[in-house]
Formats: C-alpha cells, structure tokens, sequence
C-alpha cells in the first residue's frame, strides 16, 4: 500500500465516522471497480432508480450496468427531446433510489452542493426513497469553508467548461460570482444531517469527478 492509499483510509475512518454522527450510512472502497460492485448490491432489483448529473456515477460505468440488468429506471440520457427530458428529471424525485456524487464533502460530514437545475440537490434534500452518493476522497476538504470554496472555484468552472456554458467561470476558470441566466450556481445547498439512512455515501480511493 502506497501512501496515498494509507492517506485516504485512515482519513477515510474519521469521515465514516463524522457521517454516521450525522445520520447516515457509509463506506470506503480502495478502487473504482470495488465501488461499483458495492453501489449495485445497494439498489434492490424493484427500485425504480434516477440520477444527477454526476461524472463519478457517469466514470464507475453504473447506468450502463443497471440498464444491462433490466433496471428499470427513469433514464434521461435516452431522452433527446428536452422537453421530455425536463419531464424525466421532474418524474426522478420521486424514484426510490437517486445516485450522484457530491461537490465537496468536509472531514466533519457536511456535504456542499451546487446546482444549476436544481433536480439534483432536490433529490438529495427530498422525494427519492433512498440516496446513493459516490464520493472520491479528493472532494474531501477540512473545514465548511473549505468545502464552498471547492464547489465554487473547482466545481464549477470545470462543470461549466463541459457543458460549454457562456459564464464568466467557464472564460476565467474561477468563480465571478455572476448572475448570468447560465449560471451553473443558482442553487448551493449545505446538507448537515440526514433522515436516519436516507442518505448513503460509498468513499472511493481513486481520484474521479470534480
């Protein structure tokens, strides 16, 4: 085991920890491949499963496992209408397992959240049965502050550069605080504690997502 390794599973223990102090379930996988496995074994074969838009679930390749499975699931990325595909995200808050990452994550168990549609952090915050997040040890951060200024002056300018979104972070790489109707940071949403279970957070050792 490298040090990197050691690194993320030491701190890995004292963030299961704070998570579970805040109420909800959690684990650490060492590999991708390994958090996969544990994801799918989390979605009992009745649910009827949604998503955010997340480049980690999109990176551990878990849509296209649940859509070989016969999964039955409310699947925008099949959708090219967007109307439709509005429809579909509208329809996701009321799946019974929703799966997405998060933008940052504090060592203490707070989770920091932004959104430009808003269907992810609504899901997060209420309606689905069941919240499956997929979180590399690199969105860890120490403190709350820590953690906004990840989402704002990290996560943002790089979701905005693969959306390809006309904002002032997708031209200068950081946060302008901007009030543009592009504006990938409409929402930002601090989730402190969770309905006990509701909310289930799988540690991953490689670094994916931003």
């Amino acid at each position: 085991m490298n040090a990197i390794e050691t690194r993320n599973e030491k701190l890995a223990e004292k963030v299961i920890k704070n998570l579970e102090a805040r109420h909800m379930t959690a684990c650490y996988c060492k590999t991708a491949a390994e958090a996969k496995e544990k994801i799918l074994s989390m979605i009992p074969d009745t649910d009827v499963v949604s998503y955010g838009g997340s480049e980690t679930i999109d990176k551990l390749g878990i849509k296209e496992a649940l859509r070989e499975k016969g999964q039955k699931m409310l699947d925008r990325d099949l959708e090219s209408d967007p109307a439709k595909r509005q429809e579909i995200m509208r329809q996701g808050l009321l799946s019974d397992t929703f799966l997405m990452s998060t933008n940052a994550m504090t060592e203490d168990g707070e989770l920091v959240n932004i959104d430009g549609n808003g269907n992810r952090i609504a899901a997060l915050i209420y309606g689905p049965k069941s919240v499956i997040l997929a979180v590399s040890m690199n969105k860890i951060t120490k403190t709350l502050e820590d953690a906004w200024a990840r989402a704002r002056n990290f996560a943002a300018p790089v979701n905005s550069q693969r959306f390809g979104l006309p904002t002032p972070c997708c031209t200068t790489g950081a946060c302008g605080n901007c009030k543009s109707d592009k504006s990938i940071c409409r929402q930002i949403v601090v989730t402190r504690l969770s309905i006990p279970g509701r909310i289930k957070v799988v540690l991953i050792g490689e670094e994916l997502g931003f």
